[in-house]
């Protein structure tokens, strides 16, 4: 699918991301809460979604995959090397955007990978590392339907995933232009698909390039189309505890490692460029020139 164009308030702030000061964590005693607790146990918990195509969902066997997934990979690898733990044991949670934070706040999981954005409001409780992917909001709609634009009057219900950043988004757009709509809490991502579907909501609101991916599972991805301009902006990232800036110096790392080494480049490609599961049809998103710039500068700190 050809990647739509950013509008430039969007453009804007994405790449003023990209010039903040990429200077990593202090020095620190690898000895904090989460480096203690996978020394204790032995193993690395890694938090995985059911259904965030390409990100992390569920493949064929059941098993997690996904982009997010395999850049997870890469860093209980590194944390493995850099704490000397040969038998390091990699265990999968799956979460739900509900959960997700609480996994990683109360220790159940030491890394998410899902498609989870980096806020202010998610950092008074979680911590992140850089973003490996730069979204934004838009809409999923019936091919047929007519409908580009939230405002349109034919948009009688709007389907948004619970406990995500476009519920806000839609809320806020709902109240500033007095829009007489409906909106429904979907469960999770693919609930809000199948509502569009079967006619319970004229629209699902999340994260384009999510929408791309769900799309491409269906049974007929072209009854489905990703319209509208942007309403947020979502810099993704791999979120894990607060409290433990040893833990975050040896992920933030590894991140960078993968960037500068352009290996990220690599496993992108594998999940936004080439055929992927369950139905084997590529989702045709290059790199964007904006997360291309930011990788240029990679650093956690994003408003």
């Amino acid at each position: 699918m050809p990647q739509p164009s950013l509008p430039v308030f969007l453009r804007t702030a994405l790449a003023a991301l990209a010039f903040v000061s990429s200077a990593g964590p202090a020095p620190a005693n690898d000895a904090g809460p989460v480096i203690n607790q996978i020394r204790a146990q032995g193993r690395i918990v890694i938090a995985h979604r059911e259904s965030s195509v390409p990100f992390s969902y569920l493949g064929p066997d059941k098993r997690p995959i996904g982009y997010a997934v395999d850049l997870c990979r890469r860093l209980a690898a590194a944390v493995q090397a850099r704490l000397g733990l040969p038998g390091l044991q990699i265990d999968f949670l799956q979460v739900t955007p509900a959960n997700r934070i609480d996994a990683i706040e109360t220790g159940k999981a030491h890394l998410e990978c899902g498609s989870t954005t980096n806020n202010a409001a998610r950092r008074e409780k979680v911590a992140f590392t850089i973003p490996h992917f730069i979204t934004g909001a838009r809409m999923l709609v019936k091919a047929g339907s007519g409908i580009e634009r939230i405002d349109q009057p034919e948009i009688k219900r709007v389907a948004v995933t619970r406990n995500t950043t476009p519920l806000g988004a839609v809320r806020r757009i709902k109240a500033e232009r007095g829009l007489r709509m409906d909106i429904v809490e979907s469960e999770d991502h693919e609930k809000g698909v199948q509502m569009v579907e079967r006619g319970e909501a004229d629209a699902f609101v999340m994260d384009d390039v999510l929408l791309y991916g769900l799309a491409s599972t269906r049974p007929d991805p072209a009854a489905l189309k990703v319209v509208g301009r942007f309403m947020t902006t979502e810099p993704l990232a791999i979120m894990l505890p607060k409290g433990d800036a040893g833990f975050k110096k040896i992920v933030d790392d590894e991140m960078r490692r993968l960037i500068f080494s352009r290996e990220i480049h690599g496993i992108y490609q594998q999940w936004f460029e080439q055929a992927i599961p369950p139905n084997n049809v590529p989702l045709n998103l290059p790199i964007s020139y904006l997360l291309r710039d930011f990788w240029k500068f990679p650093t956690d700190q994003v408003p």
